[in-house]
């Protein structure tokens, strides 16, 4: 019988201070130091003849298709496998740094650095990769108090964590591949420090476990009713919370996936790109948010109707703009087993999720975003008729966004 085998390492990619973070309009300053370290985690499975599936995931707000293309090549360099193989995700994370992956949408300006791209991709092209046989079981768990709906408390959200599971033949957990969906937004635009947030947290209480952390459909999903501060605390808090439900899984029975090596499917969909208002209609909006803010900046409503502001601005700037007709959205299902990722490179809401949950012909089927590309949020319909900031920046229509479900359904079945 062929053995599965595993390659797994956690890489300090932390950049030096003086660059700017993103994820957030109103952050000023650049970073500062660090307050906890920022990975790029690498989980390879593969056999001795079949070369497998490479996840590599990043503590990045976003992974832009260049970042993508350098990033791929450099782990498939490493372990000796075509690129195509290699999935590349971010945590989403609102306290990485603005030059990895550049502008990632108008609403906030940024350059690629050139010196922290070749950092990166270095620290990826080098990384010891050493295969080992392991076993391999699914696992999930319900979490509760890490997220919730961040519009509504008690609106969609999907609570539960998927837990790929990798044993030495020993026994001892090796590697952990863990999916949640959850903005991992603890830390504000106050803050100027280098910070996985909570996913980081959650990665460090696992240990001596590698970790790799897979963002799941979490465009509306985020800590806004659930944390209880901003600081390193609550980062460790939350992260501890999610942790420890981890771990209370791990200690139950698995489903076991044997040892084929994952597979991994691809496609592009190529989607029109809605028309925003003029420039004109689009200043009306952000003067009619001006005039609803209402809160302090920690409140839950007072956080709504700011970043509803936030979003008119959004919709401002990309009236002003060249926006491109389509975008090409790359799409991949990597099947395991029983267990398939749907990876997407955009912020689907929670609802999503679930209809791409609910529409697969796969026994276990786990909606990830933040993957192979960025192209930001895709709303559900109550958002779009309220014109909540997600909906204000997105780039799809409502039919568009039936289609893009439609599509990726197709392609997860066919």
């Amino acid at each position: 019988m062929t053995d599965l085998l595993l390659a797994a390492t956690s890489l300090d990619v932390t950049p030096p201070p003086g660059h700017r973070l993103d994820g957030y309009a109103a952050r000023a300053g650049v970073a500062t130091g660090t307050a906890d370290p920022l990975r790029a985690t690498i989980i390879w499975l593969s056999t001795a003849d079949d070369s497998g599936v490479l996840w590599l995931t990043l503590d990045a707000i976003a992974v832009g298709k260049e970042l993508v293309a350098e990033l791929s090549s450099a782990a498939g360099s490493a372990a000796g496998i075509p690129a195509s193989q290699v999935v590349v995700s971010a945590s989403h994370t609102h306290s990485g740094p603005s030059g990895w992956t550049g502008e990632i949408h108008p609403v906030i300006p940024a350059l690629r650095e050139r010196d922290l791209v070749d950092a990166l991709v270095s620290a990826v092209r080098t990384a010891p990769l050493e295969r080992r046989p392991v076993t391999a079981s699914w696992r999930s768990t319900e979490v509760i108090g890490v997220g919730t709906n961040r519009h509504h408390r008690n609106g969609p959200h999907d609570n539960t964590a998927g837990i790929l599971a990798l044993h030495s033949l020993e026994g001892s957990l090796e590697a952990v591949l863990l999916d949640f969906a959850c903005h991992p937004t603890t830390y504000g635009p106050e803050n100027l420090q280098y910070s996985a947030d909570w996913p980081g947290a959650a990665r460090a209480a696992l240990a001596p476990a590698v970790v790799g952390y897979l963002q799941g459909a979490a465009g509306d999903v985020s800590p806004r009713f659930t944390r209880q501060g901003r600081g390193a605390a609550e980062v460790t808090r939350l992260g501890g919370l999610l942790a420890s439900r981890v771990r209370s899984a791990l200690a139950g029975p698995g489903l076991e996936l044997g040892a084929s090596a994952p597979v991994i499917r691809r496609t592009t969909l190529d989607l029109p790109v809605r028309a925003v208002p003029s420039a004109a209609e689009a200043a009306q909006l952000v003067t009619a948010a001006e005039d609803l803010l209402a809160g302090g900046p920690d409140d839950p409503s007072g956080r709504i109707s700011q970043t509803r502001l936030d979003g008119a601005r959004g919709q401002a700037l990309m009236a002003a703009a060249s926006l491109p007709a389509s975008l090409q959205l790359p799409i991949s299902a990597v099947t395991m087993g029983d267990v398939c990722w749907i990876n997407l490179p955009v912020e689907l809401f929670a609802a999503h999720g679930a209809c791409l949950q609910a529409e697969s012909t796969h026994p276990i089927t786990r909606v990830i975003g933040y993957t192979d590309a960025y192209y930001g949020y895709v709303v559900d319909p109550p958002a779009a008729t309220s014109g909540t900031y997600e909906a204000l920046i997105t780039y799809f229509d409502q039919p568009t966004t039936t289609r893009l479900l439609k599509e990726t359904t197709q392609f997860v079945n066919s």
